[in-house]
């Protein structure tokens, strides 16, 4: 145990030396071309006095040092989850959705702003999930779908004068055909390959939604797009139904609230489905899954095609409500970041992916104030969170064991 702790601080005094190397450019050097070292010396001796806790705390509790401080808190948290297990799942889910419906009645317009943008990747990880958590394939260009959904009921709205509601299926059917079209020749590949290939074909999407000047009107991007609308009963001149555009936030946020439950119920569904045990068989074992009789390549077609379609979906109400569409919306970055909330969350987790969107999207805007290290801040969370528990925020269940679970 003392040569394990020595390598420990070993390890951390080289992270630390590093992390000054690192901090001193961005910090020390200046617009002018001066260069001073007080500024990163003191943010690194912040960190310095933070991680030194945490690790001095972490090796306390790995030794047993700790343990008249840490039982009676594993025992108050054992009674608080026996407690919390005794109740139902549907009080759980109840009580979530009614604290999502009441949630723009007792926030602010900025608050509200965040949570759409929540619900948004929300759509976005479910619909990965489907890809990465379900399936097991890597998919590194998922954000085309999501370009194809915006841009389609964009067009279908400006040149054809759609509403958003009629719109939304073509939306989410031509991702789904979009998905059938750049998955029919690469999902004969597996692993890295595959992920070169998803990421290249996003790629494409993006330089031709980029370059195609007569349809997509370039980098320009389209403007005027209509919100959503309902139509509403109206009395003031005996019965008629009148039309309103749901321009207001919290308005807005409604129709995103909805269409994620829509998602949520219907990735649950694809999740405990016979589908989706072929599509759990093919990402444990595809070989094996293949040799039992699963016709692996359809699966995992229909899987790139599902989960195109929640990245549609998403994509038009991301148009609907921005009013305006470019290129510059759907780059690597965004898939990068949906991947990070699957990974983070949990694959295959529906409550996971759900938290994992919630911590990317909402504590970035916490800190928004200290925006200078913000961005420093959640790649150490990143890094640490997937040193310590890899499997993500909440695990999935797995449904039944294995043989060699039951005979050890």
């Amino acid at each position: 145990m003392i040569l394990e702790s020595k390598k420990i601080w070993k390890n951390y005094a080289i992270g630390l030396v590093w992390l000054f190397v690192l901090l001193w450019p961005l910090l020390g050097i200046h617009d002018d071309g001066s260069l001073t070292v007080g500024r990163a010396f003191r943010v690194w001796l912040y960190v310095l006095v933070a991680t030194f806790l945490c690790l001095s705390l972490y090796l306390l509790h790995k030794n047993d040092i700790l343990k008249w401080v840490t039982s009676p808190m594993a025992k108050v948290r054992n009674r608080v989850t026996a407690a919390a297990g005794a109740l139902p799942n549907w009080f759980w889910v109840l009580s979530v959705l009614t604290g999502a419906v009441l949630f723009p009645l007792f926030s602010h317009r900025y608050a509200q702003d965040v949570a759409i943008n929540v619900l948004i990747y929300v759509c976005l990880g479910l619909g990965l999930n489907i890809v990465v958590g379900l399936a097991g394939m890597l998919d590194l260009g998922y954000i085309a779908f999501y370009g194809v959904g915006a841009y389609t009921y964009a067009l279908l709205n400006l040149q054809y004068g759609m509403s958003f509601w009629v719109a939304l299926p073509f939306a989410a059917f031509f991702a789904c055909i979009s998905g059938c079209i750049i998955g029919y020749p690469t999902l004969r590949m597996r692993g890295d390959y595959l992920a070169i290939v998803t990421l290249g074909f996003g790629e494409i999407v993006r330089i031709i939604l980029n370059n195609w000047m007569e349809l997509t009107n370039g980098p320009n991007g389209l403007l005027g797009i209509k919100p959503p609308g309902i139509y509403y009963p109206s009395f003031a001149q005996g019965f008629s139904l009148e039309f309103l555009y749901l321009k207001k936030l919290h308005y807005l946020y409604y129709v995103i609230l909805f269409l994620c439950i829509f998602t949520i119920v219907a990735v649950y569904r694809l999740n405990y489905s016979r589908i989706g045990r072929a599509w759990e068989a093919i990402r444990e074992d595809e070989t094996v899954a293949e040799l039992m009789g699963v016709n692996t390549f359809r699966l995992k077609l229909l899987a790139y095609a599902m989960g195109a379609i929640f990245g549609g979906i998403a994509g038009a109400f991301f148009s609907a409500r921005m009013r305006f569409v470019s290129p510059e919306s759907f780059s690597f970055l965004e898939s990068a970041m949906v991947l990070s909330m699957v990974v983070l969350g949990g694959m295959a987790s529906i409550p996971g992916i759900i938290l994992g969107t919630f911590a990317l999207i909402v504590l970035p805007e916490v800190f928004r104030e200290v925006e200078l290290y913000r961005m420093l801040a959640f790649g150490a969370a990143m890094t640490l969170m997937m040193l310590f528990r890899p499997e993500g925020l909440i695990p999935a269940k797995r449904v039944g064991t294995r043989s060699e679970e039951r005979g050890g």
